[in-house]
């Protein structure tokens, strides 16, 4: 399950629209904005869905207005968070504030968990009736059923029609004797404030984003910084493509050379060789042994006739069975 994704995750890039149509389909609410969930109420039904019977909904409070209200429900739904062992952290003190881009990245959030849970799909699950049991439950429903009323009733009604002849041409003589008006736009004041707060939230998301990437190459550049490797080849590679002022594709080529350059005069390094005094010393012991070897047999086959005579005499004193008379 997704209890916990990255922020780079494509469950961050979900837009709005397609949050509020999860959210008005799922619950049969009808939500305009995403921050209008902040209370929490919302979210609890949520997991009321994907976890039917988890939620006390007699516990969730959908006509909390204070604060203080909000935070009792993110209590239950923290609760429900420990019995299913999610390790999700709420951030209750920003939701509350009703702040539109921490309300989307957590009802995110919401849709990529309860899309994981039984692949998202929902069955046999009421949510008019299981609404019901909460505070403000029953008048979140008639408001809602009554919007949907009104809506449906403004795009049914029919355009009238002039019936007479007579009529039209009062009203052409009409036109005709005014001055002509500027013909209004297609599109109400709503519709713009529905434009800034998409691109409010789009400037939000590339912000974050780009003090996301800033923060890794900050690291990297503190990490090139460090006394033990500021000198190495390839580190000066890395800083020259961190400090490139501009998007040239030959820095690239360059910072490969210079670590190509490194390794052709690193293989080129010839062997130490052994040094004079050294050679001599390893000379002159060998020799040292070659001679002691030499003297020790010519002291052998050259010894004086007086010792040999007096190594036989040993030897006939002691009186050897193999000597004759």
């Amino acid at each position: 399950m997704a209890t916990n994704i990255g922020m780079m995750d494509s469950a961050y890039f979900v837009g709005r629209s397609e949050i509020l149509a999860w959210i008005n389909s799922t619950l049969q609410l009808n939500l305009s904005k995403v921050e209008e969930a902040c209370s929490g109420a919302v979210h609890c039904q949520l997991m009321d869905a994907a976890h039917p019977g988890m939620v006390p909904m007699h516990k969730v409070n959908f006509d909390a207005k204070s604060e203080y209200e909000m935070i009792q429900n993110y209590k239950v739904l923290q609760d429900v968070f420990n019995k299913l062992k999610i390790t999700k952290h709420i951030e209750v003190n920003k939701l509350v504030k009703g702040r539109p881009l921490d309300n989307l990245e957590f009802m995110q959030w919401m849709k990529r968990y309860c899309d994981s849970v039984n692949g998202g799909v929902v069955q046999s699950y009421n949510p008019l009736e299981r609404r019901e049991a909460s505070k403000g439950g029953k008048e979140t429903s008639k408001r809602t059923a009554s919007s949907q009323t009104a809506a449906r009733s403004s795009t049914a009604a029919p355009r009238p029609h002039a019936s007479h002849g007579v009529r039209r041409a009062d009203a052409s003589v009409v036109s005709t004797n005014q001055p002509p008006k500027t013909s209004k736009p297609a599109y109400s004041v709503p519709a713009y404030d529905e434009q800034i707060t998409e691109l409010k939230l789009s400037i939000d998301s590339l912000e974050k984003e780009r003090d996301f990437y800033f923060a890794k190459l900050r690291d990297i550049e503190i990490m090139c910084q460090c006394p033990e490797v500021e000198n190495l080849p390839i580190v000066s590679a890395i800083q020259k493509i961190l400090y490139a002022a501009d998007d040239d594709t030959s820095v690239m080529a360059e910072a490969q050379n210079m670590i190509s350059i490194h390794s052709n005069e690193t293989d080129l390094l010839s062997p130490i060789e052994e040094a004079p005094e050294e050679r001599q010393s390893s000379e002159s012991q060998k020799r040292k042994v070659i001679e002691n070897h030499d003297v020790d047999v010519a002291s052998v086959t050259t010894s004086s006739p007086r010792r040999r005579l007096s190594d036989a005499s040993d030897v006939r004193c002691s009186g050897s069975p193999l000597m004759t008379y």
